[in-house]
């Protein structure tokens, strides 16, 4: 399995490599379209969709990379929807804010806010992003009839993306989307919604390849990233999250055919206040998913409620799967330095299907404390091997 992750990570660094190469040698004689060319106005006020739109289709029709650009400032844009394929590259540089409506009845039912489809070598550089979430929050809470919610900014069907720099406010729904992509590469991102906010994940991957998040500040009421079907070949590097519900795998198995996870690792985070630090968590109903070559290493847990969970008993007011066993199959999933101080007597949970047990888990060099002292470990339903120094001891059977 120890080769099976190298090669992963050797294959993803590669792919960042090349988008990185690609991003900097864009060329300083790009074609540059300015969105104000277009009629918008950075007054916060003025409203801008269809400036952004006309800027998008010069750029994306230039037959030499080309550079949509927003400046400084406030500019007011509904839901949006930039279309490929394009011509050439193309780069959105934002040295402004883009700030949705105060209705949120105006986003629409769409589902999305700034949607990126079918686009090839594309950069999304800078800028920072206010949904004005907390009035839309309000009226699901209220129980009141509201639109489905916007996810800040998605991308689908895209492939060879590089997103650095972006920060986002106030998410109605997710921060960031990556849906049906290949070779992605987030850096340096900030992601930042209340710790009550329902629903506001940071970044959401499903049905994607070659996924690379590399420096990324997630405070979220949701998970701070969360991976869905279909994802493989994912690496994820120096992130903060919290508050948030950690680092998920899943929900998955609510389908009965579902595409599996496999290639995912997670190196070099630290975890604040969350509510879990790394969870796989799956229906309890009948699947054909799985996850598989998962490694979770070299991370710090800070006051975390569930620092290392898997939960295949997931089964909201019991509703659609009672006295059901999750399908899901996971195996080969790697523990690996983890440290620091659980909020709850146990730190450690491993729930797995009785009819589908974890297999191949490893626990090595793990150190969670509960109020100064051992936190300790549950087990259901797997196997696996430990060793190392092992706070809480653990309860594996081989």
């Amino acid at each position: 399995m120890a080769q099976l992750i190298s090669n992963s990570s050797r294959i993803v660094m590669w792919v960042v490599l090349c988008l990185m190469m690609w991003w900097l040698g864009l060329s300083a004689a790009a074609y540059n379209y300015n969105v104000m060319s277009y009629g918008a106005k950075a007054d916060g006020k003025t409203e801008c969709s269809r400036a952004f739109v006309k800027a998008w289709a010069s750029a994306c029709g230039s037959q030499r990379a080309a550079t949509m650009y927003v400046p400084k400032g406030r500019f007011l844009i509904k839901a949006v929807q930039f279309s490929g394929p394009c011509r050439n590259r193309v780069t959105v540089q934002m040295d402004g804010t883009l700030v949705a409506p105060s209705n949120y009845w105006d986003m629409g039912n769409s589902g999305f806010w700034i949607l990126f489809i079918k686009v090839t070598d594309l950069a999304v550089i800078g800028g920072t992003l206010d949904a004005k979430g907390p009035a839309f929050w309000a009226c699901r809470r209220s129980g009141s009839t509201c639109p489905v919610g916007a996810r800040s900014i998605t991308f689908n069907w895209a492939n060879n993306i590089v997103i650095s720099g972006l920060t986002s406010i106030n998410s109605q729904l997710s921060h960031l989307v990556i849906n049906s992509c290949n070779n992605v590469l987030v850096r340096n991102v900030n992601l930042i919604a209340p710790d009550q906010s329902p629903n506001t994940d940071g970044i959401h991957v499903q049905s994607s390849t070659g996924i690379t998040i590399t420096g990324a500040t997630l405070k979220t009421g949701d998970d701070c990233v969360s991976i869905g079907p279909g994802t493989k070949n994912m690496l994820m590097t120096n992130i903060k999250c919290g508050p948030g519900h950690g680092v998920s795998i899943g929900s998955l198995g609510k389908d009965l055919y579902e595409n599996g996870v496999q290639n995912v690792t997670l190196t070099n985070a630290v975890f604040t206040g969350s509510d879990n630090g790394v969870r796989i968590k799956s229906w309890a109903r009948p699947s054909k998913g799985y996850v598989s070559n998962i490694v979770f290493q070299n991370l710090i847990m800070n006051n975390v409620q569930n620092p290392i969970i898997i939960d295949q008993n997931y089964c909201p007011n019991n509703q659609g799967c009672p006295r059901q066993s999750s399908g899901v199959k996971i195996s080969g999933v790697t523990y690996r330095n983890i440290k620091g101080s659980s909020a709850t007597p146990e730190a450690v949970t491993f729930d797995c299907s009785r009819s589908n047990p974890c297999r191949g888990i490893r626990l090595q060099d793990i150190k969670l404390t509960f109020r100064n002292g051992p936190a300790t470990s549950s087990c259901n339903n797997i196997g696996g091997t430990s060793i190392g120094v092992l706070i809480p001891r653990s309860c594996l059977r081989s």
